[in-house]
C-alpha cells in the first residue's frame, strides 16, 4: 500500500523543485535525489526532537523548498503535518495550535526573535518553536530550535516508517453553524488523491508545473505539488503568486501547465499574454466556479484547454474534472467523477428521480477522509447511511454525466477558493463594543466569485463608520476575512418565528443597497 514515503516516483536526477530567484530569496533547483537525501535528513531532526507517531507539526510558512520538506518529513516520521496560513493573526494561530494539540510550531527565520503572532500563540500553548529555513551557505534545511516546550525532557524518538492508514495531514475546514471542523486525511487518501489527478490530466515525468497555490491549502499542496511529484514531474515554486513575475517563472522554468481558483485567472488575463506564447498542455480551474466567459477568455489567450474541476478538503481535494482532449470539455460544469464515486441524493439519501433532477452531491472513494476528528454529531450528519460523503452542495447531471453545481447548501462564503466562516465573523463582530447584531452572509462578486458581507445593528446612542469596523476586523482576522459590503440596519431582518436566516438578511441588505444607489 502506499504512503507519501513510497508514493514520489522520480528519477534520481531528475529536477523535482525550482524555487526562482526573489530578493531575499535565494534560488534553489533539487533534483529527485536531492529531495529525498533532504526529507530524510529533516525527518532525523524531527526524532532528535521528541516527534514521533501522531505528533502534530505545524508549519507556518510561505511556500518555499523548506515547507515541502518539512512536510513530507513529518508524514514519513508518522506525525501529522497541519499547515497553517503564515497571515493569520494571533488569535487564529492560537485556535488552531490548540486545536490539534500541536507539538512543535515552524517559523520562517527571524520569526522568533520577532515575536510573530504564531511564535506568541506556541508559547501560549507551549508547543516546541523552531525557525525553519534553508541555509544556502550548508546547503541543507535548518532546524533552529528556539523553545522545546511540551517537548522538553522527551526522548529522541526512532526514525519511523508511515502506514497507510496514519493521518498524514489535518486541515480545517470552516462550519456555517459551528467551530471550524479538523479534516484528517490519512496517506492513503492522499496518494489515493494523487493517482487520480495523475491520471485524469495523464501527467508524466516531463510536465512541469507553475504553483501558484498556497501549500496550506490541500488545493496547492494535493494538485499543486504531490501529484506532479507522484508523476515524476517537476514543480516550480515561488514564495507567493505574482501575476507580473508568473510568465517570465513560467518560460524560463520550461512550466507546461498551472492549477488555480478563478480569482487567478482573472488576474492574469488583466495582463498582456506572453509573446511569444509558451507551449502549455492544459490549464485547470478549481476551488470555486469558474464563469463559461472566463473559460473562453482563457482558451482564447493562451491557446490551451481549460479545464474545470470540483474538490473538497474531506475528498483530499480534486472529486470532478473536465477531461483533456479528445475528451468533452463543457463551460459551466465541474465535470465527471475521477477515481470517485459521484451520485445525486435526494433528501431521503436515494438517487434522485427522474436522473438529470437537483439534488445533494455525494461522493464515496478511497480518497475521502474517514470523518472528523472528535466531532461525531458531525461525522453523523455528513455520511449517509450508504456510506456517502454530503457535499452540503447542490447539483445535477447532465445527459453526460457531467455534474453542474446549482447552489450551495452549506452557508460558506467561498472568496476566490478561501472558505470563510460566517459564524466566525459574526462572533468577532459582536465582540465590537458598538455592535448589538452583526449578521455575515455571501455576496455575489465578478473577481472573486463571492465577497464578503455583512448586515450590523448598532447600539443605541453607538456610532461607528464602515472603515472603523473594517479596520477593526482586520486586526483580528486575515485580510481576506474582512468585510467588503458593510450594510448598517436598524433591524435585523427575521423570519415570522424570529428566527435569523443569512439568506433572507443578505437579500434585504442587497435589495436595500439598490434601492438606495438609484436614488
Amino acid at each position: 500500500m502506499a504512503t507519501l514515503q513510497t508514493a514520489i516516483h522520480g528519477d534520481g536526477g531528475a529536477v523535482a523543485v525550482i524555487v526562482p530567484a526573489r530578493p531575499g530569496v535565494e534560488a534553489v533547483t533539487a533534483t529527485y535525489h536531492d529531495l529525498l537525501a533532504e526529507v530524510a535528513r529533516f525527518q532525523a531532526k524531527l526524532a532528535a526532537l521528541g516527534v514521533g507517531k501522531g505528533a502534530a507539526v505545524s508549519i507556518a510558512t510561505v511556500n518555499s523548498y523548506e515547507f515541502i520538506v518539512s512536510f513530507l518529513a513529518a508524514a514519513w516520521q508518522r506525525a501529522v503535518a497541519a499547515p497553517l496560513n503564515p497571515a493569520y493573526k494571533q488569535d487564529e494561530f492560537e485556535f488552531y495550535i490548540d486545536d490539534v494539540k500541536s507539538a512543535v510550531v515552524l517559523v520562517p527565520r527571524g520569526a522568533y526573535s520577532a515575536s510573530s503572532p504564531a511564535v506568541k500563540a506556541a508559547q501560549k500553548f507551549k508547543a516546541a518553536i523552531a525557525e525553519c529555513y534553508w541555509d544556502a551557505s550548508r546547503r541543507e534545511v535548518t532546524l533552529d530550535i528556539k523553545e522545546r516546550g511540551q517537548l522538553e525532557g522527551t526522548p529522541k524518538q526512532p526514525l519511523l516508517k508511515a502506514e497507510p492508514e496514519d493521518v498524514a495531514l489535518v486541515l480545517h475546514t470552516s462550519g456555517t453553524t459551528s467551530r471550524p471542523k479538523v479534516v484528517p486525511l490519512s496517506h492513503r487518501n492522499l496518494t489515493r488523491t494523487m493517482a487520480n489527478i495523475k491520471a485524469t490530466y495523464q501527467l508524466m515525468p516531463a510536465d512541469r508545473t507553475m504553483l501558484v497555490m498556497p501549500l496550506f491549502h490541500v488545493h496547492g499542496l494535493l494538485c499543486g505539488l504531490l501529484a506532479p511529484f507522484y508523476s515524476g514531474g517537476s514543480v516550480i515554486v515561488p514564495p507567493k503568486f505574482s501575476a507580473t513575475d508568473f510568465w517570465r517563472d513560467f518560460a524560463v522554468h520550461g512550466a507546461n501547465w498551472y492549477t488555480a481558483v478563478p480569482t487567478i485567472h482573472q488576474i492574469l488575463l488583466k495582463h498582456p499574454a506572453p509573446s511569444p506564447l509558451p507551449h502549455i498542455r492544459f490549464i485547470r480551474s478549481c476551488s470555486s466556479p469558474l464563469s463559461p466567459t472566463v473559460f473562453h477568455a482563457l482558451e482564447a489567450a493562451y491557446k490551451a484547454p481549460v479545464l474545470e474541476a470540483y474538490a473538497m478538503t474531506e475528498a483530499a481535494h480534486q472529486m470532478t474534472s473536465n477531461p483533456l482532449p479528445p475528451g468533452k470539455r463543457k463551460p459551466g460544469t465541474v465535470g465527471i467523477g475521477q477515481g470517485v464515486e459521484v451520485v445525486i441524493l435526494d433528501d431521503a439519501g436515494n438517487p434522485v428521480s427522474p436522473p438529470g433532477a437537483e439534488g445533494e452531491i455525494c461522493i464515496r472513494g478511497e480518497n475521502v477522509t474517514t470523518g472528523y476528528l472528535n466531532n461525531p454529531a458531525a461525522n453523523a450528519s455528513a455520511f449517509t447511511a450508504s456510506g456517502y460523503f454530503r457535499t452540503g452542495d447542490q447539483g445535477r447531471k447532465d445527459e453526460d454525466g457531467y455534474v453542474v453545481i446549482t447552489g450551495r447548501i452549506k452557508e460558506l462564503i467561498n472568496k476566490g477558493g478561501e472558505k470563510i466562516s460566517p459564524i466566525e465573523l459574526d462572533n468577532v463582530l459582536a465582540r465590537h463594543p458598538a455592535v448589538g447584531e452583526a449578521v455575515s452572509f455571501a455576496v455575489p462578486d465578478e473577481m472573486y466569485g463571492q465577497e464578503v458581507g455583512v448586515a450590523v445593528v448598532l447600539k443605541p446612542g453607538a456610532a461607528l463608520s464602515k472603515d472603523e469596523l473594517r479596520a477593526w476586523v482586520g486586526e483580528r482576522l486575515a485580510r481576506f476575512k474582512v468585510p467588503k459590503h458593510i450594510y448598517f440596519t436598524d433591524v435585523m431582518p427575521k423570519t415570522a418565528t424570529g428566527k435569523i436566516q443569512r439568506r433572507i438578511v443578505a437579500e434585504t441588505m442587497q435589495k436595500q443597497d439598490a434601492r438606495t444607489s438609484k436614488l
